[in-house]
């Protein structure tokens, strides 16, 4: 090893895992100190790893428990749900921080909460844009025709703006498949990145979804987003609904089974839990 070399420790996590199945829920790295790491180095390093995505620690203040930033393979995200989660149980582990968890990202703070091995963060208040794009060209770019739209597409913003396409059944949501031009022309955000998140209840309280974005002029599926759990409680505040609990199944369709509670609270409050579960640890050496 160099003597200018920097050896760097990780973890690998998954988080929204489904029971005990450690290869449930959507994978992450957590570098545990990345104090003095250049914005190219983490990007470097994410894209290295190439995992959905990889999250850097640097210690917090008297008000946060630690200043995190989260990258995929191509670019910084101000917010996203599962490397939230999972960060702050790396950060309990770290600091003895206790039970509530308060994670700086450029999004703005996010507190975190442990009960009973279950993870829940409280969201951002949302904000939600009307969809310019007619429903058959939304349909089109998911392989489904506009009649399976059940009700009104929006844009939702609580941290991490997507598209949020409610569709009429869950056989709609597990038949679409998406087309990456399409996608990239209909379901563009304005950052450039294009992502859809498709969802249609299963039951009273239960919900099948999707996530597809585009990634090198290609479509990738999420197994599971924590951050689009987030917009959907803005999407039933927009809704008029409030009080509500509802289970989240994502990532079946790419043998990734993931598990997500979200709860809109009377007061518009949103809450995105879930379990988490460390896999692995390691050191890289830069």
């Amino acid at each position: 090893m160099s003597p200018n070399s920097r050896l760097l420790s990780y973890r690998i996590l998954n988080v929204f895992t489904d029971g005990d199945n450690p290869f449930s829920g959507n994978p992450l790295c957590v570098f545990e100190d990345a104090a003095g790491l250049s914005e190219n180095d983490m990007q470097d390093l994410a894209r290295q790893l190439n995992l959905s995505e990889t999250t850097f620690i640097t210690p917090g203040g008297a008000d946060v428990s630690a200043n995190v930033r989260i990258f995929t393979p191509s670019y910084e995200m101000p917010f996203a749900g599962h490397p939230t989660l999972g960060t702050a149980y790396v950060v309990r582990e770290l600091s003895n921080a206790g039970n509530n968890i308060r994670l700086r990202m450029p999004a703005g703070d996010i507190p975190v909460q442990l009960t009973d091995k279950v993870w829940t963060l409280q969201a951002n208040a949302p904000m939600s844009y009307p969809v310019d794009v007619s429903r058959s060209n939304l349909t089109a770019m998911i392989a489904l025709t506009a009649d399976r739209v059940a009700a009104e597409p929006l844009w939702v913003d609580t941290g991490t703006i997507q598209l949020i396409l409610p569709l009429r059944t869950a056989q709609d949501v597990r038949a679409a498949s998406a087309d990456p031009a399409l996608l990239a022309r209909f379901g563009a955000r304005p950052d450039g990145e294009s992502m859809v998140y498709l969802w249609a209840p299963t039951g009273p309280d239960t919900i099948e979804a999707r996530l597809f974005f585009t990634q090198n002029n290609s479509v990738i599926e999420d197994p599971a987003t924590g951050s689009a759990c987030a917009n959907l409680g803005g999407w039933f505040l927009a809704n008029h609904e409030r009080g509500i609990r509802r289970r989240i199944h994502q990532g079946s369709a790419i043998q990734r089974p993931s598990v997500l509670d979200l709860a809109v609270e009377q007061d518009g409050t949103i809450l995105v839990s879930g379990a988490v579960r460390e896999i692995g640890r390691g050191t890289l050496t830069i």
